[in-house]
């Protein structure tokens, strides 16, 4: 299947909202194409050393606001991964033939969804942030790609998640990375209510 990129240093996943603003002329073609054909678009993220191999496709669901000179700001959702297999650059805007990647077995277990969401929300609580909101969970369903869109991670690591053929893969990549970044927040917590305490923070 051949579909129109759009190369970002973003990564998106399945399922995650991202708003875009439209402003390059090839990417106002793009995108016009796809709202009147409701066709999807691949979302790649691009490195330094080139494309990476994966990404997911987004379908535009809004159009916030359109300019007069054809600038857009819109509403996408990740839709399907996707693998890269060849790229094609006839016209303005790049193209690649891609193959849709399907998850594999095993899915995450209900407990293992819950402890991470768990994880998720203590990281939450300790980085202090109120503007942060808890995401909206199904857990009979997979989390890990709604979670792993919340995270203040590096991109590096959203894209090793991205390429992950499991959701217990997923799952657990993700618990590994709450349980690393956890401590260093819980003795952060602890010293600014020490600093507190003695009166240090004004």
């Amino acid at each position: 299947m051949r579909i129109p990129l759009f190369p970002l240093d973003v990564v998106l996943f399945p399922g995650a909202p991202l708003p875009l603003h439209i402003f390059e002329d090839r990417y106002k073609e793009m995108i016009g194409e796809c709202i009147q054909h409701q066709r999807e678009f691949g979302m790649v993220r691009a490195r330094r050393d080139g494309l990476a191999i994966v990404g997911c496709t987004a379908r535009v669901v809004a159009v916030i606001e359109r300019y007069p000179d054809g600038r857009m700001d819109i509403l996408c959702r990740g839709e399907r991964r996707f693998e890269i297999e060849s790229l094609h650059d006839g016209r303005s805007f790049l193209e690649a033939e891609i193959d849709f990647l399907a998850d594999q077995e095993p899915a995450s277990t209900r407990r293992d969804r819950e402890q991470c969401a768990a994880l998720h929300m203590e990281m939450i609580e300790l980085s202090g942030d109120g503007l942060v909101e808890f995401p909206q969970l199904d857990l009979n369903q997979p989390v890990a790609f709604v979670l792993a869109s919340a995270i203040p991670a590096d991109l590096e690591f959203k894209q090793d998640l991205l390429h992950l053929h499991s959701d217990a893969q997923r799952t657990a990549r993700l618990m590994e990375f709450y349980m690393s970044i956890l401590p260093k927040l819980q003795r952060g917590s602890m010293s600014s209510k020490a600093a507190m305490r003695s009166g240090h923070v004004m």
